[in-house]
């Protein structure tokens, strides 16, 4: 009996091939190539290469057109910038009062300035009323100015129509 040998259950398996992995590897780091490549490119509608292929084209010159977009100038000759009354609001927060000094910019093409202009009483009053329905924790989160300008541009835009206004630039935003 002590010649006889233990047998196991456990078959043996054999050692995995890693043929596999290594191949879907090898095509991975192609494709990330090839994508890299026809971004850089321009090959595809968008990306870097995109915009520079587009203003070598129109420039007539070869070479680098990122470079060339880096250097020129953009025409804003249409755009004008209509100063919004600045605002005052009294904010209350348990018991003490802090204000909110606000002022701002519309960004509008020159043909709209006029219309702009004429209803400046009602942007101001819809600004103030936004902004004084705000609690102060509204006003301390970190990404506020963006939300608030956002939501403060919607409003303008609504009272005096999308097309007529593009932006609504933050000139000053303190709260004391």
């Amino acid at each position: 009996m002590a010649d006889e040998e233990e047998t196991t259950d456990t078959p043996e398996r054999a050692a995995p091939s890693r043929l596999p992995l290594i191949a879907g590897l090898v095509l991975a780091l192609a494709a990330g190539g090839a994508g890299f490549y026809a971004v850089r490119a321009g090959l595809l509608p968008f990306g870097p290469g995109a915009d520079g292929q587009a203003a070598d084209t129109q420039t007539g010159g070869g070479g680098d057109g990122r470079a060339r977009a880096m250097h020129e100038a953009v025409d804003f000759g249409h755009l004008v910038y209509v100063p919004v009354e600045p605002l005052v609001i009294s904010i209350a927060d348990d018991g003490r009062s802090r204000h909110l000094r606000f002022r701002a910019e519309l960004e509008v093409s020159d043909d709209a300035e006029h219309e702009v202009i004429r209803v400046m009483p009602r942007i101001v009053d819809v600004l103030n009323t936004y902004l004084r329905a705000l609690r102060l924790t509204d006003l301390e989160e970190s990404a506020a100015l963006p939300r608030l300008r956002a939501q403060m541009l919607r409003r303008v835009q609504a009272v005096v129509g999308a097309a007529r206004v593009n932006d609504l630039l933050v000139m000053e935003f303190v709260l004391n």
